[in-house]
């Protein structure tokens, strides 16, 4: 009953920020001639005022508005990069923040860098592991070898959990102590839009909160289902 109970709280709780965050972004995607430049190139910009060698700018349309570590690339939607709109030199400032934790060797950005690349398959090899370990454990009757499986295949569900909890103190600081100084110190926006510009930057650290709140969610529902 109370694990029901968590699920709906949780679905709420991601599906909330959601809907608010795409409102967010749409109330100030209006375009706005008096802004210097695009997304696009206020993210050039910065990187050439902040002499960030061998870092790019790019525009994509495979996976949003992102950072690539890989490569050193600020990755901009076409709606980011090509307009002229609060939200989109905000969100293309916040993506230059994480440019510049790279380039600072900020730690919790390398923490991140480095589970991304186990998180994309955890879930499968969980759930093989945790569908698994009954018979496993049936067929060798060695009930240690199931408590070991079983074990693991949550430790290794909490992997994204994890990665996603590590994710928000990233997000936090390439937004508000990354993007929001340079685009209100710097001039690129006037001091009269900085609550709108707050506005827009904690919108896109919630879609982070959801991201979080949807693998616990992923998590509920194992729980629930080795219940039964």
């Amino acid at each position: 009953m109370l694990i029901g109970a968590g699920f709906c709280l949780l679905l709420v709780l991601i599906l909330g920020p959601r809907f608010w965050t795409k409102r967010v972004f749409k109330r100030y995607d209006a375009a706005i001639d008096t802004l210097p430049g695009t997304g696009g190139e206020l993210a050039r910009h910065l990187i050439d005022h902040l002499k960030l060698a061998g870092f790019n700018v790019e525009e994509t349309e495979k996976a949003g508005d992102h950072y690539n570590p890989e490569n050193k690339t600020v990755c901009l939607s076409p709606g980011v990069h090509n307009r002229k709109s609060l939200t989109a030199v905000v969100i293309a400032a916040h993506e230059v923040g994480h440019a510049i934790q790279h380039h600072t060797g900020f730690k919790p950005l390398y923490l991140r860098w480095n589970l991304a690349r186990y998180v994309a398959f955890t879930e499968k090899i969980a759930s093989i592991i945790l569908v698994s370990f009954p018979f496993v454990t049936l067929l060798v009757k060695l009930p240690i070898v199931g408590i070991v499986m079983f074990a693991s295949g949550i430790l290794i569900l909490l992997l994204p959990v994890i990665f996603h909890l590590v994710t928000l103190p990233v997000e936090w600081d390439a937004s508000f102590n990354k993007a929001l100084p340079l685009l209100i110190q710097g001039n690129y926006l006037p001091e009269s839009v900085e609550p709108e510009a707050r506005r827009i930057l904690t919108a896109a650290a919630l879609t982070y909160v959801s991201a979080s709140l949807s693998s616990l969610l992923n998590f509920y529902r194992w729980i629930a289902i080795l219940r039964r």
